[in-house]
């Protein structure tokens, strides 16, 4: 039996943004800290069924951290909104996000 949900992976900070370094000093409090602010910018209406959250990936230089999307693959609603985000992903911090990093 399959899973009737999927994720998609959405990177760690909007596309123009830098983001933290693998392998640099406190990358792990960094990376987590961006991708917090980056999960912000995704507004989840009351009709679907997704979450986002933050998943760690390995890598040869390490491991790295990510936004995901999790998203109910039997409902049309979510998955439209679910690559609706991924198409459409945001190319700089809004100012709520700006203000989160900044604390």
């Amino acid at each position: 039996m399959f899973s009737q949900y999927e994720t998609l992976e959405l990177g760690s900070t909007p596309v123009e943004e830098s983001c933290a370094q693998v392998g640099t000093d406190d990358y792990m409090n960094r990376a987590r800290k961006e991708c917090h602010a980056y999960m912000g910018q995704f507004p989840v209406p009351a009709d679907v069924d997704i979450t986002f959250g933050v998943k760690r990936f390995q890598h040869d230089f390490g491991s790295y951290l990510e936004v995901v999307v999790r998203f109910n693959t039997e409902c049309d609603r979510s998955v439209k909104y679910a690559f609706g985000v991924e198409n459409n992903l945001p190319g700089v911090w809004d100012n709520e996000a700006k203000q989160e990093l900044n604390r």
